[in-house]
């Protein structure tokens, strides 16, 4: 078996464009030989989350009402930053705008594709700590509840499927192995 690309792209029609994504499918003959589409969502940003954990092990949470599920959702802060630019200045924008905080101390965790069966986001996921209170500065577009938790209680939340966002719950389980493991 080998990693090379099994798929012949015949075609590409860009199908929808805007500040954020830009859609395109794209005719191909799959792997198996046969005809098909295929779409592909682009991404302009990357995906941006922050477990924020202060020295009692409470961490942060931001509820807002997603569009998309229909459904209100419990989240680490989140945002988004132009693919190309530091990403750590973008996760240190997010965390200060939803939650007023400030990190002294900023750790790359993780690295993870969102979906990538149609879409290239990538996410980049990071712990901060040595954490200072400011004032929350949300975007207008944004309507946010803020709760501070003991990281157990949001560990809990992910294990009975409260915390559903693929981000948080990659978040919270590597943080919780590396409470486990006495890495942090």
């Amino acid at each position: 078996m080998t990693e090379e690309n099994p798929w012949q792209t015949l075609s590409s029609q860009e199908k929808y464009n805007n500040n954020w994504i830009k859609v395109t499918e794209h005719q191909v003959i799959n792997p198996s030989g046969g005809s098909g589409i295929y779409g592909e969502v682009h991404f302009k940003n990357m995906a941006i989350g922050i477990l924020a954990l202060d020295e009692e092990n409470n961490t942060w949470l931001v509820g807002q009402y997603r569009y998309p599920l229909k459904a209100y959702s419990w989240e680490i802060p989140e945002g988004g930053g132009p693919v190309g630019t530091n990403p750590e200045l973008s996760a240190k924008r997010e965390l200060a705008e939803e939650t007023g905080l400030s990190a002294g101390k900023l750790t790359e965790i993780q690295r993870m594709h969102l979906s990538n069966s149609v879409s290239d986001e990538l996410a980049i996921i990071y712990l901060a700590q040595d954490l200072t209170q400011g004032e929350a500065e949300p975007e207008e577009t944004e309507d946010l509840q803020l709760k501070k938790v003991p990281f157990t209680a949001a560990y809990q939340m992910v294990l009975e499927g409260k915390i559903t966002d693929s981000m948080s719950v990659a978040a919270i389980l590597k943080v919780h192995i590396l409470l486990q493991e006495g890495a942090i």
